[in-house]
């Protein structure tokens, strides 16, 4: 019985040996061999193919959003591998690689492309805002405040992509806002230095929206609202040098980028008087400075400022002066429409009144206490012609950077039918108002049911019938 046993086990441990040899001995036989491990692109972009030789399954990962693998590029036989080059959209040259893994082989292929020769700043304020037709707002994404990895994702809706961004453009949207968090992504609260991935995940989705070829603003948003509840006398001397500190970064890291990117200062600063609209006027000095004081493109770049609360009313009556451009022609103001908000977006009754279900001549329901007894086609007309005087007959473009209606769910059939048809009344003729008095119109989606046109998931158009409102509006 010993002898038996003792027999088994040295057979035993021969087979592992054999193993761990045979394991060895394949490991050590792994080929990946790359004919070609530098490329030189134009400016253009274009599609470069590698061979390779191997015997083994190998992971494939471009280490920038530039480069895409071509899906079904695999051949099975000769191992080529086919990647697309985004045309560049900077003054400069820039660097990418391409990194091949099997087991404990690395290889890296290096792209290097030229810097775009045909950027020019030569578009005024006014030009490019005739340029833009309308815009659709990224909502609920890049300006989530976590700062944590999976912040993108904290409002539910999944991470950006060139899909999403390549369907809105397919829709008929030639413009794009992004609005974008930076406080939770800074390192160094003495200094405000914002992380560098932030800053490139940001450039990620900037490059998505110029490859299409859009008009594309990036701006701080309410980013937990160090500013925009502050515009305060106790905070201006603080919250300048932070707004300095993060505006220099974010024009430095976009610095070689074409005119199609804007900047945006802030997004809706809480104003109400005097005191605070002068508060609010150094935060948008700062910003103008900052940008500007980091040369290049900057120097001529189209940047956008805000009015109080972004409300045409509070613009109209306390923004009298407005801070200094050294670029002529280069500046832009921005209003927020969302009147009546009994209408657009209240979600309970409130002491100052109650809820709008129903707007816009022949969109009333008989009967209701529901329909808008104020701010309907008038209003509108009135509220953009006071922008149309202000500023865009002195040569000061306006953006409307958000406007939209939140859908209701009602109780009965017929109302519902009749608050939908209101709604998309509303959306339509918002829209051409705008157009008509000069404002560019850019719609709030925030990807949840009550405003959403895509699904950001498969790209597809959810709400054909808001897309449809939106653009009656912008050709008519």
């Amino acid at each position: 019985m010993f002898r038996e046993k003792l027999f088994y086990r040295i057979i035993f441990s021969f087979l592992v040996v054999f193993v761990v040899l045979r394991s060895c001995s394949d490991s050590l036989n792994h080929q990946l061999n790359i004919n070609k491990t530098n490329f030189e692109v134009s400016h253009l972009g274009g599609t470069i193919e590698v061979l390779l030789k191997t015997n083994g399954i190998y992971e494939v990962s471009p280490d920038v959003s530039w480069i895409k693998q071509q899906v079904g590029s695999r051949s099975l036989t000769d191992k080529t591998e086919s990647f697309i080059i985004a045309s560049n959209p900077t003054a400069s040259k820039r660097e990418g690689s391409i990194i091949f893994k099997l087991n404990e082989i690395t290889e890296r292929v290096i792209i290097k492309q030229d810097a775009n020769s045909n950027i020019s700043m030569n578009t005024d304020a006014m030009t490019m805002a005739s340029l833009m037709t309308i815009g659709w707002n990224l909502g609920n994404s890049l300006e989530a405040t976590d700062g944590t990895s999976a912040s993108e994702t904290m409002w539910g809706n999944p991470k950006v992509t060139k899909g999403l961004i390549d369907a809105v453009k397919a829709a008929g949207f030639n413009s794009i806002r992004i609005p974008i968090a930076w406080n939770g992504y800074i390192e160094n609260n003495s200094s405000h230095k914002i992380s560098d991935s932030w800053l490139n995940r940001v450039e990620d989705v900037v490059n998505y929206c110029l490859e299409n070829n859009m008009y594309t603003i990036i701006n701080i948003h309410w980013d937990g609202g160090w500013l925009e509840n502050n515009c305060l006398l106790n905070k201006q001397d603080e919250n300048n040098i932070k707004q300095h500190a993060l505006w220099t970064q974010i024009a430095t890291h976009f610095r070689d980028y074409g005119e199609n990117l804007l900047f945006a200062g802030t997004n809706e600063p809480n104003v109400d008087n005097a005191t605070q609209m002068r508060v609010l006027n150094s935060y948008l000095q700062t910003f103008i400075d900052a940008v500007r004081s980091t040369g290049g493109n900057n120097s001529y770049r189209n940047i956008i400022i805000q009015g109080p609360s972004t409300d045409i009313s509070k613009t109209n009556e306390l923004m009298l002066t407005l801070p200094v451009d050294q670029a002529e022609n280069r500046l832009m103001m921005e209003m927020h429409y969302y009147s009546p908000w009994n209408f657009c977006g209240m979600e309970k009754d409130e002491s100052w009144g109650n809820m709008f279900y129903f707007w816009g001549n022949g969109y009333h329901f008989e009967g209701s206490d529901r329909n808008a007894n104020w701010g309907e086609e008038d209003y509108v007309n009135s509220q953009f012609a006071l922008m149309k005087s202000q500023f865009i007959d002195k040569n000061i473009p306006v953006i409307l950077g958000e406007y939209g209606v939140f859908k209701r769910t009602l109780l009965t059939e017929a109302e519902q039918t009749v608050h939908e048809a209101s709604r998309l009344y509303y959306l339509e003729y918002v829209t051409n108002r705008a157009r008509y008095y000069g404002l560019v119109p850019f719609y709030w989606d925030n990807g949840a049911s009550s405003s959403r046109i895509f699904n950001r998931n498969d790209y597809t158009v959810t709400d054909k019938q808001t897309l449809n409102a939106l653009m009656n509006g912008v050709i008519k």
